[in-house]
C-alpha cells in the first residue's frame, strides 16, 4: 500500500517564503513514491483542519516545517492520534530542532523526516497547556513579548529588545515550590520549566534534561543582569551554584506573589500567579536522526 504524508507548513514562519520548500518536500515525496498532502498554516483553526484531514485520510506520518510554536500546535492536534512527527527547522525560533540535534542541511533532514525511526517524547502540561521544548517565568518571557511587539527580527531583534527588558525590569519575584519532595521559597529572575536542555541559541539552559525520562526540570535563575542575557543570547551562559538552582520532578506548583510574565516554546502567554505542571510521559513521537 502506499505510503502518505500529511505536510504541514507555516508559511510565515521566520520570515522566508516557504515555495521552494514545498517543491523540494513534493519532489522527494515523488521520488520516493510517497503520496504527499499539503497543508499550509492560517492561523485560524488549523488544529482542527489538520485533525480532520488525520481522520480523513489514512497517514503513515506527519511533517512539520516551521518554528517551536507551529510544532507545538501539531503536536497538541495530533497528541491523541499515533503519528510520528518529523520536523523540518524552518522558524524564527529552533530550539527543539537544535534538542534534537537535527542537522542545519534540507537535504540531511528531508532523509531523517521521511524514513528515520522515532522517540517516544515527553510533553509537559502546563495549566492545562501542552509544552514540547522550555518554557519559562521572567525575564525571557519579557523579552519574548516586546520582541513580539517590535518589528526588528532575528538575531539583533533579540539584543535590541534584552537591552530595553533588563533596563525595565522589576525587582526579582518571590515564588513558592511546591512538589513532592521540596517544598520551599526563593527569590528569582527567572524560572525555567524544561523538557529539554538548549533555547535556539544554543546555550545549555538545563544541562539534566531528557526529553524521555518522565521528568522535567526547574531551573530556577536567582541572578540574571547584561552581561548573563548576552551570554545567554550567544550561547555560552556560566551556570554556576550561586546563581542556580535545578529541581527535577514530574509534578510541580508554583505560587507567585504577584502577576510575572510567562511563555510557552516562544509563545507569550501573559502575566501568571500560579503555575500547576505535570510531565505527559513518553507522550509524543518524534523522529530523531
Amino acid at each position: 500500500m502506499k505510503k502518505n504524508i500529511l505536510f504541514v507548513v507555516n508559511p510565515i514562519s521566520g520570515d522566508v517564503d516557504k515555495t521552494e520548500l514545498i517543491d523540494l518536500v513534493q519532489n522527494y515525496a515523488s521520488n520516493w513514491d510517497i503520496g504527499i498532502i499539503v497543508y499550509e498554516t492560517t492561523g485560524e483553526d488549523d488544529q482542527k483542519q489538520i485533525l480532520t484531514i488525520c481522520e480523513s485520510v489514512p497517514l503513515n506520518r506527519i511533517l512539520v516545517a516551521g518554528g517551536d510554536g507551529t510544532i507545538k500546535m501539531v503536536a497538541e492536534a495530533i497528541e491523541d492520534l499515533s503519528l510520528s512527527l518529523g520536523i523540518l527547522p524552518a522558524g524564527s525560533a529552533n530550539g527543539l530542532a537544535t534538542d534534537l540535534n537535527l542537522p542545519k542541511s534540507i537535504e540531511e533532514n528531508l532523509s531523517i523526516a521521511f524514513h528515520n525511526d522515532h522517540m517516544d517524547m515527553d510533553m509537559i502540561c502546563i495549566n492545562g497547556k501542552r509544552s514540547l521544548h522550555l518554557s519559562d517565568l521572567g525575564l525571557n518571557a519579557d523579552l519574548i513579548k516586546n520582541y513580539e511587539a517590535n518589528n526588528l527580527r532575528g538575531f539583533w531583534g533579540y539584543a535590541a529588545q534584552a537591552y530595553t527588558t533588563l533596563k525595565e525590569s522589576e525587582l526579582p519575584f518571590s515564588a513558592k515550590i511546591i512538589t513532592e519532595e521540596l517544598n520551599f521559597e526563593i527569590e528569582a529572575r527567572m524560572i525555567v520549566i524544561a523538557n529539554s536542555q538548549k533555547y535556539g541559541t544554543g546555550v545549555t539552559i538545563n544541562p539534566l534534561g531528557v526529553m524521555n525520562d518522565g521528568k522535567f526540570e526547574l531551573v530556577i535563575l536567582k541572578n540574571l543582569d547584561l552581561v548573563v542575557l548576552g551570554k545567554i543570547l550567544n550561547g555560552n551562559i556560566p551556570i554556576n551554584t550561586e546563581d542556580v538552582v535545578i529541581v527535577s520532578t514530574h509534578k510541580a506548583k508554583i505560587e507567585l506573589e504577584k502577576p510575572v510574565s510567562f511563555q510557552i516554546d516562544g509563545e507569550y502567554c501573559g502575566k501568571q500567579t500560579k503555575l500547576d505542571i505535570s510531565v505527559l510521559k513518553q507522550h509524543l513521537k518524534v523522529v530523531i536522526p
